[in-house]
């Protein structure tokens, strides 16, 4: 028997920002491959991001593992708002250059194959340098059915400030 779950994402972080997806669930207990190519891109939202921002679905939070998984790919110049994870999230940068902040402390440059553990509650912000893109995969965990509370958008001056 097949259910039809939402998929949600947030990041880096995108529950408020991905349209639902259906995802057929197999509850046999069977292995399930979602084949590439099976879940649509879609485009980060304005009222989260600035710049172009691609989001490619790659799992949603289900009973067994309550957090989802994104890969997030920020055009040059392109950031998120400002916001908090109620569970957490990481981030593994797959390519290219990006960067992070946490509020109220220094914007920090991120490279393929760096981990950035964003802990439950802190207010941050990620998103590509203004001359690089920058694709991460957000694993992102999830409180009741939320895994992103947005904020403010980033400002130049602050996207800038390094």
């Amino acid at each position: 028997m097949h259910a039809s779950l939402k998929l949600t994402l947030c990041t880096s972080i995108l529950l408020a920002a991905v349209p639902s997806i259906s995802v057929a669930q197999d509850t046999t207990g069977a292995q399930q491959i979602t084949r590439a190519g099976e879940q649509s891109s879609v485009s980060g939202q304005p009222a989260y991001f600035t710049g172009q921002v691609r989001i490619d679905p790659v799992w949603p939070a289900d009973k067994d593992i309550n957090a989802s998984g994104g890969l997030v790919t920020f055009e040059p110049g392109a950031r998120s708002a400002w916001h908090t994870h109620p569970a957490g999230q990481q981030l593994v940068v797959i390519s290219g250059v990006g960067l992070t902040q946490e509020w109220g402390r220094p914007v920090q440059v991120i490279r393929p194959g760096d981990v950035v553990h964003c802990p439950p509650g802190v207010k941050h912000w990620h998103g590509a340098t203004p001359g690089t893109a920058m694709t991460h995969l957000a694993v992102t965990g999830t409180v009741n059915g939320t895994n992103v509370t947005w904020m403010e958008q980033v400002t130049d001056e602050q996207y800038n400030a390094r």
